[in-house]
């Protein structure tokens, strides 16, 4: 992925016209420099399904796809996302004709959530990992989890959903 834009011509007081698209559909808002991405898809276009979580990076609530590649929109200024492409959450289901996709329905199938809170980050960071990594072993779907944060799920059913659609094999064991 290109570098972010710079922001060195922005000045901090005034709310800057910021373009994107997302989920397909050019969209153009205004920020000002220092709101973070996850609060200008939320409040100032609407995109609620990207959660704002631990605001710190730490806790994969707020990952979206900017120009394909999982990024956390906590960590992200609006204004850097200015000419990219996002896709959220809700941009699943609208590129593969209205419906969930296979993942989706995977988690449904498995109860791979439970509040929800996490899963669209889930859901993004697992679409990115999945185009680079269509096979995953669960050793490495586990080490990837790992950045994320369920508190209500224990992951095991977000594992057995995400080998189920790579037709991979769980092991069990006691619990995970």
């Amino acid at each position: 992925m290109p570098p972010l834009k710079s922001t060195s011509a922005l000045t901090a007081e005034a709310r800057h016209a910021v373009s994107i698209v997302l989920n397909g559909t050019p969209r153009t808002g205004h920020a000002h420099p220092r709101l973070l991405l996850s609060d200008f898809l939320r409040h100032e276009l609407g995109a609620h399904g990207t959660r704002v979580g631990c605001e710190h990076g730490v806790c994969g609530a707020c990952t979206v796809r900017i120009d394909g590649v999982a990024v956390r929109a906590c960590l992200t200024l609006a204004v850097q996302a200015d000419g990219r492409r996002i896709d959220t959450v809700e941009g699943l289901s609208q590129a593969n004709e209205g419906r969930m996709t296979a993942l989706q329905e995977a988690f449904r199938r498995h109860h791979a959530l439970q509040c929800g809170f996490c899963t669209a980050g889930i859901l993004m960071s697992l679409t990115d990992y999945l185009d680079r990594n269509p096979k995953p072993t669960e050793e490495e779907l586990r080490d990837m989890l790992s950045g994320h944060l369920c508190r209500c799920t224990g992951y095991a059913g977000i594992v057995r959903a995400v080998m189920d659609v790579t037709g991979g094999t769980v092991r069990e064991v006691a619990h995970v």
